[in-house]
């Protein structure tokens, strides 16, 4: 019996991992509490590749997805995170004291460059559905695993980005997102342009299906653009 509870005591201290968004059926994301480091690997000696922001670049609270978890030899528990801004595509590391309480979304959003179209997936299961205008060849939207940081209200709604832009936590080489290269996705003061290729990176949406949008795409949801 003292080797077996030997044992036991030894795998506590192991470190332990869990899941906590697949970006499709569940996915998790928190608020920054702390401008901390971002390091490589979970841990504190690990080399730091960015900092924890409060805000993003048109001042709405930031937000970072949460992939997964683990608790260290030291039984600290740090997080995966998926971050914004360029190159698209970055992940790091972070202590869990440093992001705030933890929001659960069931809702993702695909965009399709072939088929011009963007879907609401809901629990896995298709709900809603409508054409899109995305980047050209010379200013493409990219392909990649993405997350909606705000939802803006633009006024007035007539301008060239409709009633409501989302900025989202991939960038392209262009965009005409009002804070820089974020991959937005709006509506649009041309929308005999949709379907269809006009944009500088952006997604765009004719105003009715982005007004219908904002009641159905949550903060902190995964958006995955492939072609």
């Amino acid at each position: 019996m003292p080797a077996i509870a030997a044992a036991f005591a030894v795998a506590a201290l192991l470190p332990s991992a869990a899941t906590l968004s697949d970006e499709w059926t569940n996915s998790t994301w928190a608020h920054p509490v702390a401008n901390a480091p971002v390091r490589t690997a979970p841990a504190g000696s690990a080399r730091t590749i960015a900092r924890l922001h409060p805000r993003t670049e048109m001042k709405s609270p930031e937000v970072y997805l949460m992939l997964s978890q683990q608790t260290d030899a030291k039984r600290r528990l740090w997080v995966n995170i998926r971050l914004p801004g360029q190159p698209n595509g970055r992940t790091g590391w972070v202590r869990r004291a440093t992001l705030g309480d933890a929001h659960v979304t069931h809702t993702a959003l695909l965009v399709d460059k072939r088929a011009l179209r963007a879907t609401i997936y809901k629990d896995g299961k298709a709900t809603w559905s409508a054409p899109v205008g995305i980047g050209t060849a010379k200013t493409p939207t990219p392909n990649g695993r993405f997350y909606v940081r705000e939802l803006l209200k633009m006024n007035p709604p007539t301008t060239a980005y409709g009633p409501y832009i989302y900025g989202t936590s991939g960038y392209a080489k262009l965009s005409e997102f009002p804070g820089g290269g974020i991959i937005g996705i709006h509506g649009t003061s041309s929308p005999g342009l949709i379907p269809g290729r006009p944009s500088h990176g952006c997604v765009r949406l004719k105003n009715a299906d982005v007004e219908r949008l904002r009641k159905l795409l949550p903060i902190g949801a995964p958006v995955r653009i492939r072609s």
